[in-house]
């Protein structure tokens, strides 16, 4: 009987280590680093560049448009989905109440609050985001500005809101909407209204963080609290309106006027048809 062939190679034991590799392979020369991902000095300095621009034409649009409600919502919904409709009610009595209706300045739930903010006579904001596949502003805002970075729009829709109403929506409304709770969690934003805009969308959410995270310790009972969940926009519109008024001291007066040789344009409500 012939010996076996030993050169033949053997089956890796599933049990046994990994092949060591050479020393050669674990050397590093101590003044190595990793290169990858660092950009030039000029780009860097450009990209500031282009932030800093973005923010002041943000500021110098906005600058008139307050006080707002900012409204998150699904880009997904038409005209006969719940939430478009409850969007269009919610946009209408939040014009009605005095206030200015910011949104994302896009398709959806943005649109119909837009829209419901121009059939109520109020004035309506969008601040769009370029994308990829370009998200064409919606026809009712009166007016927008246009953002290249999503942390530039997120400060925009902060900055001249006093309550923020989210109604279902996707990943994009959920990285919003706890935007605004870690800002007001943290106290680097007031503790302004928000609002989920209906329940059987939003328990479970709410119910994840009272009886999972707030029970762990991971987050407080009051920032869970301070969440106010409802199914009527006129409901929604009254605690609003309450709390900014009582709260902050939301006053009536006349509107800061533009001035003309800082190229500054006041912001004025279209005509309800």
């Amino acid at each position: 009987m012939p010996d076996p062939d030993t050169s033949a190679p053997t089956p890796p034991d599933s049990q046994s280590a990994p092949p060591a590799l050479p020393d050669a392979a674990l050397t590093i020369h101590p003044r190595a680093h990793f290169l990858h991902g660092i950009r030039p000095r000029s780009t860097e300095l450009g990209f500031t560049l282009r932030v800093v621009a973005e923010m002041i034409r943000g500021f110098r649009t906005l600058h008139f448009v307050g006080p707002c409600v900012t409204v998150f919502g699904s880009a997904r919904f038409g005209e006969d989905h719940p939430a478009y409709v409850h969007g269009r009610e919610l946009g209408r009595r939040l014009a009605e109440a005095g206030f200015t209706v910011m949104t994302g300045g896009g398709p959806g739930v943005m649109e119909a609050a837009n829209r419901g903010a121009r059939e109520g006579g109020g004035m309506s904001v969008g601040c769009n985001i370029i994308l990829p596949k370009e998200q064409a502003p919606n026809p009712y805002v009166d007016r927008v500005v246009e953002f290249r970075y999503f942390f530039v729009r997120k400060v925009m829709l902060v900055k001249y809101s006093y309550a923020f109403v989210a109604l279902p929506g996707g990943i994009g409304t959920l990285d919003e909407l706890f935007e605004v709770a870690v800002l007001i969690q943290t106290g680097k934003l007031a503790d302004f209204p928000i609002v989920l805009l209906g329940i059987d969308y939003w328990q479970p959410l709410v119910g994840y963080l009272r009886d999972r995270m707030a029970a762990a310790g991971a987050v407080d009972q009051r920032d869970v609290d301070r969440i106010i969940v409802t199914d009527s926009p006129e409901d929604a519109v009254d605690q609003i309106r309450e709390r900014t008024i009582r709260q902050f001291g939301l006053t009536w007066q006349e509107r800061p006027k533009a001035r003309w040789f800082f190229g500054e344009r006041s912001l004025t409500p279209t005509v309800k048809r």
